[in-house]
C-alpha cells in the first residue's frame, strides 16, 4: 500500500507544481473550489496522516479502509461553510506555488513515516482506530478522487495513474458489496460512485435496486 500511496502522492504533486498562475484559479470538480482551495484541503490531508503515523495508539480497531468512508457523503444543505472556510485559509497561503510547495513536502514527510511503521500497527484518525495499512488505503483514495477533481477542467493535464484509480474502485466495491459495472471504466466508476457523475439510464438497469445506493461516498 506504501507504494500505492507514494504513486498517487508522486501523480499530485507533479500536477500541482506544473500548474500556471491561471489554471490555479479554474474550476475543479469540487462545487466552489479552484486548484488552489482544492490544493489547501490536500495539505491539509496530508497533515492529518502525517500526526497520525507519529501517534500509534493500543486501542482495537474500528474501523477499516472500506468501512472508513461510510461516514462521508456529499455535502448537505448548509455545509457551505467549509467551503467559504477552505477558501479563506487557502487564500493567505502563498497562492498555488505556496501550496504546492508544502504539499510536495508534507507528502514526502508522509512517505517517511509511512515506511517506519508496520502496516497492521494501529493509528488514530478522524476520530477513528485503524491499521497503518487501511489508513495508507484511504489516503490513497482521497489523493486519486481529489486528482480527477482537480484535472476535470484542465484536459492537458494527466490524471492519476491506474493503480491508485484500481483501489478506489475496490473500495467502491466494497462498500457497494458487490462489483461495479464491468462496462465502467476505474475513472468513470471513481467518478459515478463518488457522485461527480450522474447514473445513466443503463447504469440504473445494470446496477438494479444498489441504484438507490449512489454515490457510495462524495
Amino acid at each position: 500500500m506504501l507504494d500505492l500511496l507514494r504513486t498517487a502522492y508522486g501523480d499530485l504533486s507533479r500536477v500541482f507544481s506544473a500548474l500556471t498562475p491561471d489554471e490555479g484559479w479554474r474550476p475543479t470538480g469540487c462545487a466552489g473550489w479552484t486548484p488552489v482551495d482544492l490544493g489547501f484541503h490536500l495539505l491539509g490531508d496530508a497533515r492529518r496522516a502525517l500526526v497520525a503515523l507519529n501517534t500509534p495508539v493500543e486501542e482495537p480497531v474500528d474501523t477499516d479502509a472500506v468501512d472508513y468512508w461510510t461516514a462521508w457523503r456529499p455535502p448537505a444543505p448548509g455545509d457551505e461553510e467549509e467551503l467559504w472556510s477552505t477558501r479563506i485559509a487557502a487564500s493567505v497561503h502563498g497562492g498555488l506555488p505556496g501550496i504546492a510547495g508544502r504539499y510536495a513536502e508534507t507528502t514526502a514527510a508522509v512517505l517517511v513515516a509511512a515506511g517506519r511503521v508496520g502496516a497492521a500497527d494501529r493509528v488514530r484518525t478522524q476520530g477513528r482506530v485503524l491499521t497503518v495499512a487501511d489508513l495508507l488505503s484511504t489516503l490513497v483514495v482521497e489523493a486519486a478522487v481529489h486528482h480527477l477533481d482537480l484535472v476535470v477542467h484542465l484536459g492537458e493535464r494527466p490524471g492519476p495513474s491506474a493503480a491508485p484509480l484500481a483501489e478506489v474502485r475496490r473500495v467502491l466495491a466494497g462498500l457497494l458489496g458487490s462489483p461495479l459495472p464491468a462496462g465502467w471504466d476505474d475513472v468513470t466508476a471513481a467518478r459515478r460512485g463518488t457522485g461527480r457523475e450522474p447514473l445513466t439510464g443503463a447504469d440504473g438497469v445494470a446496477l438494479g435496486p444498489a441504484a438507490e445506493r449512489f454515490p457510495l461516498f462524495g
